[in-house]
């Protein structure tokens, strides 16, 4: 009986931790529910009805198991209204993000951190230039890009309406958005003008160079030696470290590869095509793929967010893709002040105004900065956009892509054209950037065209440093015509191909460039598309995922010559003994391209990093060609007699790459693998603000893939983190023999939305090569009907 009573409260203590533990269950249960529900209703709506206003008549969206949108529209006001809703659905926080970091308005919802960025794109004027550019277009353009808009802000209602707008705007506080616009648009498609580069930043890095260094040393670092050398402005000096300190450089390997192959090389006997442009990787990715079929196109491939149309892909007819030509389009120039007006600037010996822009910028937790914006009859003033300074001398900016251009135009008609005819007449209004287009057609015809709005220098020279904005003479001479931009339709040799290399020879009568992407990837290209006459698919899925590195072919004979062996510990030894016996792949379970990579950075700093600031290095876009000309200029080079010749340079160096390597990874040098370092991170843009946002937004750890910027398989990295940022933002093979199906790889995915099963469903096959067919004829899914409103709904 004792013993009863002495159980009694112990039974009660677990009956009510039953229940307590029950009820933590059931309520665990009950918020995981709720919150599943409330982050499930702004993932984007694949199945069923949406009831709009503005549609004519109803619209098909059929949605495939990648995530890749299908979309059948009876009329092209119908087409185009879908595709901007179905984007805004599953990017509108990317979209909302692309428009303000063009047009300069990030510091409404950032805060001060974005104020220098808000202030750099304000003074470019890529909103100005789209604004312009709108004014030109068409009547059919401007009806796209309304309808689009329009399909944008049917969303944005709707999402506003229900509470379904993306998490991201909550994060940033962001209570509404800002209807959607056709110049919106365009903004974007300038900033990706942009991004793509130019060459601004490196003439400021040449008259730097000019201005610190004995000439014939400074001439060293110059893309190539001019036979009469280049003579820099006496008369003041404008202070390049501080002018450019903050402003926003792209990334120098915004690149890409691409070719096409005739039938009499393929198994098929019809063409093949490959392309993989190469910009930032992050999440969500830069490129939405898509499907549209309306009365007058059918075609398949990819847009940026924000924009209408397919820009690279294809139809039933033809397939195209592109790198970047990377011509000189861009001119710095030095403006003269009138010291008793600072609005007017020198011209032929008179006094010019200059037209000023009154901007307000609005900050997040702050007050508004009134800026103002100086153009000259170049262009926008950049080199002061940082400081209140009124310099007697400056730099402006001259870019084609700043005039009014009609790349939309450009893009419908494209998206329409069935032969190589019809496709290049629509280049006609591809005007920035300028690209390299590779070209095929049911009809086996393949083709290249180096196309877009070329200045024409007088002599390439010219184009290496800031010209006096005060002679007339300096400006430019017109612009390449059209019929004489580089071109080549069915090659005698059967394939063309494209790697951001040069691809004019000395006969050519105009000047393009000064400074070509590094020849390693088209030399690759080339090697393996002379190996074969009879490729197939998946021959093109191997070459786009070669790691075979011709940079390193080339350069670690030379560099292992220089390097002394006395002194060397056994460590050090066989690592010289390991790259001594590479094949010279960047694989990613291989210790040699760690090794390798590395060592070029350690002789990069020790060569350049006390005599060049890191804000002055940064505006060399394709820095480690610098490097590549020192090494093949070899003993003769005063950057390397200055240091103790090459042996003293490289012993240092490889004793400090080493060494680094031995304390991250350990002793066992034949364990060190290229993948421990170089690691491939899609990174969303708020991931780095709290661990938990890290959680959702990027759970997965980053990826070690092979590859690097010099192999076919692009994978550009931090030479500080190791991360891989920036490589092939899309991967895409099409089979002349089969025009119905595309074989694609968008990573991460498709979805910016991180509950969607498209999120990052596709970021292992980054690294793994493994591709989608996407089926323009009978494609399978989700389906879902956007239904006009006078159909007998009621709002």
């Amino acid at each position: 009986m004792e013993d009863a009573v002495e159980r009694a409260p112990l039974a009660r203590w677990k009956k009510w931790l039953f229940i307590i533990l029950a009820a933590f269950i059931v309520l665990t249960i009950i918020a995981l529910f709720m919150l599943n529900a409330y982050l499930s209703r702004s993932v984007a709506q694949v199945e069923g009805q949406i009831f709009v206003p503005d549609v004519k008549e109803e619209v098909t969206v059929r949605t495939d198991d990648q995530g890749v949108p299908h979309i059948y529209a009876n009329n092209t006001y119908d087409l185009y209204f879908a595709q901007g809703y179905v984007q805004a659905q599953n990017r509108l926080f990317q979209m909302e993000m692309s428009r303000r970091q063009a047009s300069g308005t990030l510091s409404e919802i950032v805060g001060e951190a974005a104020i220098d960025t808000d202030k750099f794109f304000r003074t470019l004027g890529l909103r100005r230039a789209a604004e312009k550019s709108y004014n030109v277009y068409s009547e059919e353009g401007k009806e796209v890009l309304q309808a689009f808009s329009d399909g944008v802000n049917a969303f944005i209602e709707h999402a506003t309406e229900r509470n379904r707008l993306p998490m991201e705007f909550s994060l940033m506080e962001i209570e509404s958005v800002e209807e959607w616009t056709p110049v919106d648009s365009l903004t974007i498609g300038k900033y990706m003008a942009y991004d793509l580069g130019g060459h601004w930043e490196r003439q400021a890095f040449h008259y730097y160079l000019l201005q610190q260094f004995e000439e014939e040393k400074a001439l060293e670092l110059f893309p190539a030696y001019p036979d009469d050398k280049p003579t820099i402005i006496q008369e003041g000096e404008i202070d390049i470290a501080a002018s450019f300190e903050k402003a926003v450089i792209p990334h120098p390997f915004n690149g890409s590869n691409n070719w096409v192959i005739g039938g009499e090389k393929t198994k098929s006997g019809k063409p093949l095509l490959a392309n993989d442009p190469h910009l930032g990787l992050a999440t969500p990715s830069m490129w939405y793929q898509m499907h549209l079929k309306g009365p007058d196109v059918n075609v398949s491939g990819v847009i940026f967010a924000g924009v209408p149309g397919i820009i690279l892909g294809h139809n039933e007819e033809i397939a195209w893709g592109v790198t970047n030509t990377g011509p000189d389009v861009q001119q710095l120039y030095i403006e003269r002040r009138n010291p008793d007006n600072p609005y007017e600037f020198l011209y032929e010996g008179e006094w010019e105004e200059a037209e000023v822009y009154e901007e307000t910028i609005e900050v997040k937790d702050g007050e508004a900065i009134s800026y103002e914006v100086v153009e000259t009859r170049h262009g926008p003033i950049i080199s002061e956009f940082a400081s209140d300074s009124m310099e007697e001398e400056v730099m402006s900016l001259r870019w084609t892509a700043l005039d009014a251009t009609t790349e939309l135009e450009a893009i419908i008609d494209i998206n329409k054209a069935s032969n190589w005819q019809e496709f290049e007449e629509g280049l006609e209004k591809f005007l920035a950037p300028a690209q390299n287009f590779v070209f095929m057609s049911k009809d086996g015809t393949i083709a290249y065209k180096a196309n877009g709005k070329i200045p024409i220098y007088e002599d390439g020279k010219d184009a290496l440093l800031p010209l006096e904005g005060w002679e007339s003479e300096n400006e430019w001479d017109g612009f390449i015509p059209f019929d004489e931009l580089p071109t080549v339709v069915n090659p005698e040799k059967g394939y063309i191909a494209s790697a951001n290399n040069k691809v004019v020879g000395d006969d050519y009568p105009y000047h393009i460039s000064n400074v070509w992407g590094a020849p390693y990837r088209y030399e690759r290209i080339v090697e393996l598309l002379e190996e074969n006459n009879e490729f197939t698919v998946n021959d093109m899925v191997t070459i786009q995922m070669d790691d075979h590195n011709l940079q390193a072919r080339e350069f670690v004979p030379l560099l292992l010559d220089w390097l002394p062996e006395e002194g060397l510990n056994e460590i050090e030894k066989e690592a010289v003994s390991l790259l001594e016996s590479w094949d010279f792949h960047d694989d990613v379970n291989a210790p040699q391209p760690l090794i390798y990579h590395r060592w070029l950075h350690a002789i990069e700093d020790i060569v350049f990093a006390e005599e060049i600031p890191d804000e002055v290095m940064n505006l060399v876009g394709k820095r480690g060609q610098l490097l590549d000309a020192l090494i093949r200029k070899g003993e003769a080079s005063n950057w390397m007699e200055e240091r103790g010749g090459w042996s003293e340079v490289l012993s240092e160096s490889f004793t400090k790459t080493i060494t680094a390597l031995v304390n991250e990874y350990g002793e066992k040098v034949e364990r060190w693998k290229w993948g421990d370092f170089h690691k491939v991170y899609f990174e969303h843009p708020l991931s780095d603000q709290h661990p938990v946002l890290k959680f959702l937004f990027n759970r997965d750890d980053p990826l070690g893939v092979g590859g690097s910027e010099n192999t076919i398989m692009a994978a550009s990295y931090d030479a500080e983190t190791g991360i891989v940022n920036h490589g092939a933002s899309w991967r895409f093979i099409m089979d002349g023999a089969d025009f119905s199906n595309g074989y694609h790889h968008v990573s991460p995915g498709q979805s910016g939305h991180f509950w969607s099963d498209w999120y990052h469903d596709q970021l292992i096959d980054w690294g793994s090569g493994d591709y989608h067919v996407t089926n323009i004829e009978h494609p399978t899914g989700f389906e879902l009907t956007f239904v006009p409103l006078d159909k007998g709904y009621q709002r």
